[in-house]
């Protein structure tokens, strides 16, 4: 829940403001209309005061790590990010008009809904744990659904990297999803930590509530939750439907000993695939990268906090080169309107003195001319 109100919709190139998406507690998501092309896209925004360098870090992780995972198809996607002309750092992503926050809480979603989801975000999370990097917040309101119906995996915005350990790392956790260890401060995030959120996610998804969360009121306080997480003993979801094998897996995911879960995102995901067979359905594809596999982009700097925003790139062109008067696209353009205009230094040889010369020599043949007529006519 939100403890500030959003921010004012800044003002960006090329994009419409149409309403505002929802708020957090250091960015606020606004809905768009971009120019060209022609689409609806989400911009997630830091409030206007910026000079916490922790907030700044974290957004700027969101974005590195977003480049280097969008491409998959069960992560949103990113176009780009800058900052605002009244110095506010964005990130414009896919617009999904849907998500899982509250739908598990008011809908019985079906098993089969549920497993294929599962993969899919078990197929995300392998994909970024074999790029070096953890999530840390997988629940269901991070599990947007596109216009297509897919769901997709959200907000970046405390993952970190698995190799990253330093003391001032950020413990930020969504407690009911969150595992024993990193309830703990054992951890801030491992790849059995995120198995563990993923199976306490499709837990939530069939039961219609977090794994330890109690239906009487005042039972659900941050610090019953925490004592029940650390005790993490399993209580089968309620549901006739949900097969036996499937119960297993998610009480294997949610072990308190992070050595007795799947040791990995892909192995829940085939754990899964299993229930699936056993449920005569298909399983779901595996969308995980080949072995060879390596970000196409530099590393994510997790430490850096610096303020980055639109830049000019620089490309070197050769000065020798020379363009023929009234060929190709060169004739069609104004030298200020085009980059094929020629060297200043052709323009500047063009001088006044030069000018009056040549001006000259016309009026001086134009004379001659002339007394070559009136000879001609006597």
């Amino acid at each position: 829940m939100a403890t500030r109100l959003p921010s004012a919709p800044p003002i960006l190139p090329g994009l419409a403001y149409i309403r505002p998406l929802g708020s957090g507690g250091f960015a606020d998501v606004f809905l768009y209309e971009q120019d060209m092309p022609r689409r609806n896209v989400a911009v997630k925004v830091m409030p206007s005061d910026v000079r916490d360098p922790e907030l700044r870090r974290m957004f700027n992780a969101e974005a590195d790590v977003l480049a280097h995972l969008s491409a998959h198809p069960s992560i949103v996607t990113v176009y780009q990010a800058s900052i605002s002309a009244d110095g506010r750092p964005y990130i414009v992503m896919e617009y999904c008009p849907g998500s899982l926050a509250q739908r598990y809480r008011v809908e019985r979603i079906p098993v089969e809904e549920v497993l294929v989801i599962g993969v899919r975000m078990a197929s995300a999370l392998e994909s970024a744990h074999r790029a070096g990097l953890v999530h840390r917040d997988v629940k269901p309101s991070n599990i947007l659904i596109t216009t297509f119906g897919t769901p997709v995996l959200a907000d970046f915005g405390i993952s970190s990297s698995l190799q990253r350990k330093s003391a001032d790392e950020v413990l930020a956790m969504s407690i009911p999803w969150s595992a024993p260890e990193v309830i703990a401060e054992q951890t801030a995030g491992t790849v059995t930590s995120e198995v563990w959120s993923l199976g306490a996610t499709v837990y939530s998804l069939l039961a219609g509530h977090s794994p330890f969360e109690r239906r009487e009121r005042g039972q659900n306080t941050k610090d019953l939750l925490r004592q029940r997480i650390a005790r993490a003993s399993y209580v089968e979801i309620p549901r006739t439907d949900v097969p036996a094998s499937l119960q297993r897996v998610l009480a294997t995911a949610m072990s308190r000993d992070p050595g007795r879960r799947q040791p990995s995102a892909r192995a829940f995901a085939e754990a899964l695939h299993a229930v699936q067979v056993e449920l005569g359905r298909s399983p779901t594809p595996l969308e995980i990268p080949e072995a060879d596999w390596a970000p196409a982009s530099v590393p994510v700097d997790f430490a850096d906090s610096a303020l980055r925003g639109p830049g000019r790139s620089h490309v070197e062109r050769p000065t020798s080169r020379k363009l023929r008067a009234g060929a190709g696209v060169a004739s069609l353009a104004r030298d200020e309107d085009t980059e094929f205009s020629a060297p200043a230094r052709s323009r500047q040889s063009v001088l006044p003195w030069a000018v009056g010369i040549g001006a000259g020599m016309v009026l001086g043949v134009g004379a001659v001319v002339a007394a070559l007529l009136i000879m001609g006519a006597l």
